[in-house]
């Protein structure tokens, strides 16, 4: 999602970084491209406005033009800013779960991704041992109940099921009481929406709050729409109080402005991110990190926490094994590209990474990982364990086998003769090698 802001700042701050000194002036040109490159992202004009101020003033106020190194001074202070305006230590806490049951109410607009979220949510909370039910109180929408049911099957969630009539506080307090019964102990919540702010939706809200006395409410934000979400987060925060923010599709190509906007025109902290379709693919919000990949510093820890929930354990045993051995196989490397493309989206995986700024609309193509497996599958046991013999005739027979190209071949043996040295470099340096901690151990 941040790509282009990335590219924009991550140059401005090479260019401080590069400096033995900066002056005020260095500073004030680089706050100017920061400032375009956020408007750009579709941040709101104040918060920008006041995320530079505190910057400049910071920055002048330390002393850190005076410092050692004030180039990277700088850019401390621009991220520990960035930190405070995702929301800083507050986004990402946990959910208040102390009542018999707690209610968690879902509101947004239309369209935002609350039933999906809801699902979702279910679905972090029962892996933390939790016991959570999803009940629809939207009675406006027609199948919006129907649709809450089967997006909590698919999730392996156990759901309030009623024929759509009545009141949404009515079976708001039904499901409660449902759930009380059957021993539940999180009520999700997911109420109606409409497409934009009205007197009838937020009443209804009101009056669900004040009947079910929820220990959260939560405002799902559609991050693809930008400044929108923010304006309509504000006016829900006017009516209910708002205890916090899930920013869907944070995994889109959007330019970013909900997400570095929400949490300071609400006060209201960012508490979990959607990044990806997967009923999975929902994370606590972790400001710090998000703060260090908008800036091109990547997520060390969340590369490491992505690949120990995607590697198979055996598979990732059997690579570290070959890379002691230092035979690193063709065999080798297709279990190793059937792990990476367990990760996610290359693009995704690619952001983590420290030192991989991807240029604005680059097209990084997963199918080419598809390719790569298809090729060597292709392959006979003994090409696959020695390389070496793949000749001429070979490569040509292996391209029609796999619907590719010779060049596709060639393309292939070289990133597996650059992973075979990235890979024994990786696992022969520290106690247990460092590629040890992305194969899950």
């Amino acid at each position: 999602m941040f790509e282009s802001l990335t590219e924009r700042i991550g140059r401005t701050l090479d260019r401080l970084r590069s400096k033995g000194r900066v002056t005020e002036a260095d500073l004030d040109a680089a706050l100017r491209e920061i400032r375009l490159a956020l408007l750009e992202a579709d941040v709101g004009f104040r918060v920008v406005r006041d995320f530079l101020a505190r910057v400049r003033d910071k920055a002048l106020g330390e002393k850190v033009l005076d410092s050692l190194t004030p180039g990277q001074q700088v850019i401390r202070v621009v991220r520990d800013e960035l930190v405070e305006l995702l929301g800083g230590e507050r986004a990402g806490r946990p959910l208040r779960l102390d009542g018999a049951p707690t209610v968690v109410m879902l509101v947004g607009l239309q369209g935002s991704g609350k039933t999906t979220t809801a699902g979702k949510l279910g679905r972090f909370l029962k892996a933390q041992g939790r016991h959570p039910l999803i009940a629809p109180v939207d009675l406006a929408r027609p199948a919006a109940v129907l649709q809450a049911i089967q997006v909590a099957r698919a999730a392996e969630l156990a759901a309030f099921e009623h024929d759509g009539t009545g009141t949404p506080v009515g079976r708001a307090r039904e499901a409660v009481e449902h759930a009380r019964v059957r021993g539940h102990d999180v009520v999700l919540l997911d109420t109606a929406g409409r497409l934009h702010v009205d007197e009838q939706l937020m009443e209804e809200l009101e009056q669900i709050a004040a009947a079910v006395s929820p220990g959260e409410i939560l405002y799902v934000a559609d991050a693809m729409t930008g400044q929108d979400a923010v304006r309509s987060a504000d006016e829900f925060r006017r009516r209910v109080p708002l205890t916090g923010v899930i920013l869907t599709k944070l995994d889109g190509d959007a330019r970013g402005g909900a997400a570095l906007s929400v949490a300071a025109v609400t006060g209201v902290p960012i508490r979990f991110a959607g990044v990806g379709e997967k009923v999975e693919a929902l994370e606590p919000f972790d400001a710090g990190r998000m703060a260090g990949r908008i800036l091109g510093m990547g997520d060390v820890l969340g590369l490491i926490e992505t690949a120990e929930k995607a590697f198979d354990q055996k598979q990732a045993e059997r690579i570290e094994k070959a890379l002691r051995s230092k035979r690193f196989t063709l065999e080798d490397f297709r279990a190793t590209l059937n792990q990476i493309r367990r990760m996610g989206p290359l693009e995704q995986v690619l952001s983590m990474v420290p030192g991989v700024k991807l240029p604005a609309g680059a097209d990084v193509d997963g199918r080419q990982l598809v390719r790569f497996e298809a090729i060597i599958n292709s392959m006979t046991p003994s090409e696959r364990a020695d390389h070496r013999v793949l000749n001429g005739s070979r490569r040509k027979r292996i391209a029609r086998g796999s619907g590719t190209s010779v060049q596709d071949v060639n393309r292939l043996i070289k990133q597996y003769l650059e992973m075979q040295k990235l890979m024994k470099a990786l696992g022969g340096k520290g106690k247990g090698g460092r590629m040890r901690r992305l194969l899950g151990h």
